[in-house]
């Protein structure tokens, strides 16, 4: 059955591909855009004046959020990590509310990030894991799933994304990480032993994919692969493909100033697993280490 999905966000890496392959799958797109709508498949919002087209949310089967400030910034900035919450946070509670109000609340796939687990070792952590510590993405994701809420209150599917990177040679982190690679100064962080959850491109696109068809997923998904490298495997990996030593090594310290707010995402170890996908029988292309950094390279789409 075609569905009519509204997608805030559209215009991001993921969210130009995953409008490109729900409108391969036969489904009807909406995008959200904080500018005057250029046609039929555009609709204007400003989720911070509270800005949006009641109908366009009343009329979609799906409302997916892919909507926030980029990751990449002045890490060391007060005003960036305040973006970085506001963003995710606002966005998310004004399609929740949206969404409640609809008589036939539309199915809500809401953006979050793996980071919600906090550093856990190498404890297995799946959807029914709990979230601890205070890093920033941390508490990132805990306001970020707590902004959906009332959309479930009102007895819509919800479906939390926690998203892992998502490992494509045309974005970050791949993208500057094999360019860095390729001069010979790729290595490991810190320790190397942290677990580092990782997603293709084409897994998370056919994830969304199957969760916003799939009248049964609801909840916190794990979006990863199936076998969670260690960085050290994973920089090993990156660089036999890349066919350059890797020989590097960033010492914590070094990374603990340099990368700010951000270290803890560096140097904390997410062993994460998807186990939700995988009871609803969702197949991985690239379940490992080695087959996600071969199609991230590849660049291979869905």
């Amino acid at each position: 059955m075609a569905l009519h999905v509204v997608v805030a966000g559209a215009s991001g890496f993921l969210g130009t591909h995953l409008t490109a392959a729900l409108d391969r799958a036969g489904h009807r797109t909406t995008r959200l855009v904080r500018r005057p709508a250029s046609g039929p498949g555009e609709s204007t919002w400003d989720p911070y004046a509270d800005v949006y087209d009641r109908d366009v949310v009343a009329s979609a089967d799906v409302v997916v959020n892919l909507a926030g400030a980029p990751l990449v910034g002045n890490v060391h900035s007060k005003k960036w990590a305040r973006d970085v919450m506001e963003s995710r946070v606002t966005t998310t509670r004004l399609l929740a509310r949206a969404i409640a109000e609809v008589d036939k609340p539309p199915v809500f796939l809401a953006g979050n990030g793996i980071a919600y687990y906090g550093d856990r070792g190498e404890e297995v952590l799946t959807e029914t894991s709990d979230s601890r510590g205070d890093a920033l993405l941390t508490r990132v994701t805990r306001e970020w799933q707590d902004a959906t809420t009332v959309a479930r209150d009102a007895g819509a599917r919800v479906v939390v994304l926690r998203t892992s990177p998502v490992m494509d040679r045309r974005s970050a982190p791949l993208g500057p990480l094999s360019t860095l690679f390729r001069t010979g100064l790729g290595g490991k962080l810190g320790s190397g032993k942290q677990r580092m959850p990782m997603i293709s491109l084409r897994d998370w696109v056919s994830a969304v994919l199957h969760l916003a068809e799939d009248d049964d997923a609801h909840g916190p998904v794990n979006l990863c692969c199936v076998e969670t490298p260690t960085n050290a495997e994973f920089t090993k990996t990156l660089a036999t493909a890349l066919r350059r030593p890797s020989f590097a090594t960033v010492p914590s310290k070094v990374l603990e100033v340099a990368a700010g707010e951000m270290a803890p995402e560096l140097l904390g170890s997410v062993n994460a697993r998807p186990a939700a996908l995988l009871d609803q029988g969702f197949v991985f292309r690239d379940p490992d280490v080695a087959s996600v950094v071969r199609a991230g390279l590849d660049r291979l789409d869905p």
